[in-house]
């Protein structure tokens, strides 16, 4: 990674997906800011149209594209990226942030809503990426970015399905970056802790989730929900601005990242003690 120069932003093209909200929707705007032609893709037509209205009012004669997809659909990316590169036939950044949560226990989530979740996000990046791969090794000094997750570093009990996902993308990410090191292409891997997004409002629950433990749940989740979204996408950009491999935004992925490794088994029972006391203590 030491080798690249750092990312140009002016006049690059990037594609970001989840763009219709949160991370996703503030990283469109920072690019648009820093001179970078959008692709944006999210599956909420009428969210996407807004973000890339507002960008366009702000930043008049930037191209910006949206393209409306359900990621979840895998067969729909190549079509996808073939209207793309008809458009764009460079494209410089790669933005794998579209997700999905989901909250169950295994046995509470069936074998098709925990597919769902994997082709979300860990198929459609991995899809992406592949289709786009040729272009960005013809684009010396672009960049992916794939973002994992807090629970890509830490596996609690509950999130089988989004942890398995988010896991497999972190590994995913470190093959590629190992793979591109030498051919002029960077990779990033963004594990976000608590920022604050839609996820917990449209988070899945598995169909055997007590419907008032889901409701609980969730709740909890949107406390957690502190940190600026604004913040982590420019924490974002300035990771591929130098070319980190790496990258933990927030505390609350920071912690427990050193948690799990200083204590690899350990740090599971830690992590649910320290929630059930926290549990205990807001009764």
């Amino acid at each position: 990674m030491s080798r690249l120069e750092p990312f140009r932003f002016a006049g690059a093209t990037a594609l970001v997906t989840g763009a219709a909200s949160g991370m996703g929707e503030q990283l469109a705007h920072q690019l648009a800011g820093r001179g970078t032609a959008l692709v944006l893709v999210d599956r909420d037509a009428d969210r996407l149209d807004r973000v890339a209205a507002a960008v366009r009012v702000a930043h008049p004669g930037l191209a910006v594209d949206v393209h409306t997809v359900d990621l979840s659909d895998t067969a729909a990316i190549e079509p996808l990226v073939a209207e793309v590169l008809a458009e764009h036939p460079r494209v410089d950044l790669l933005v794998n942030n579209a997700g999905v949560a989901m909250a169950g226990r295994f046995d509470q989530v069936s074998l098709v809503e925990f597919d769902a979740v994997l082709r979300v996000n860990l198929t459609a990046p991995v899809t992406l990426t592949h289709h786009l791969l040729p272009t960005l090794l013809a684009s010396p000094g672009s960049h992916v970015v794939n973002v994992s997750s807090l629970y890509g570093l830490i596996a609690p009990a509950g999130q089988s399905a989004y942890s398995t996902s988010k896991f497999g993308l972190r590994g995913f990410s470190q093959v590629l970056q190992a793979e591109l090191a030498g051919r002029c292409v960077g990779v990033t891997t963004v594990h976000p802790g608590g920022i604050r997004t839609r996820i917990a409002e449209t988070a899945h629950v598995g169909q055997g989730v007590d419907p008032r433990e889901a409701a609980a749940g969730k709740a909890l989740m949107a406390k957690l929900l502190t940190y600026p979204a604004e913040r982590a996408a420019a924490d974002i950009l300035e990771a591929v601005e130098h070319r980190r491999a790496r990258l933990l935004i927030a505390p609350s992925a920071v912690v427990p990242d050193l948690l799990a490794r200083l204590l690899p088994v350990g740090h599971t029972r830690l992590l649910s003690w320290l929630m059930r006391g926290g549990r205990r203590r807001r009764r």
